[in-house]
């Protein structure tokens, strides 16, 4: 079974680090993180990614510039912004957006 990528970008280790906990416990998805821009790069061209998790605390000249490398991927991955809260709100924000996507 295929399962989809979702690299999560968040300053804080810890906070990534529970992101990624949150992620991974569907066993549809994979979460990968990154804490700088360089390694977030590195992240998305090492495999294939399916939704980029910006969290709280990316300021937005970032989000920008990493939405225009990842944009190059065919098909370009879905941006998602998630700002916190429990692991019900993080999978309905996921579920919601690949719903607008047809998935």
């Amino acid at each position: 079974m295929h399962r989809l990528n979702i690299l999560a970008i968040h300053r804080d280790t810890k906070i990534l680090a529970t992101v990624l906990r949150l992620i991974n416990a569907n066993g549809q998805w994979n979460g990968i993180g990154a804490i700088t821009n360089e390694e977030a790069i590195e992240l998305f061209h090492q495999q294939p990614v399916g939704i980029v998790l910006f969290c709280s605390g990316i300021d937005p000249e970032s989000e920008e510039k990493l939405k225009a490398v990842f944009s190059t991927q065919k098909p370009a991955p879905i941006f998602l912004q998630h700002f916190g809260g429990g692991s019900g709100l993080l999978s309905a924000e996921i579920y919601e957006a690949l719903a607008k996507q047809g998935h």
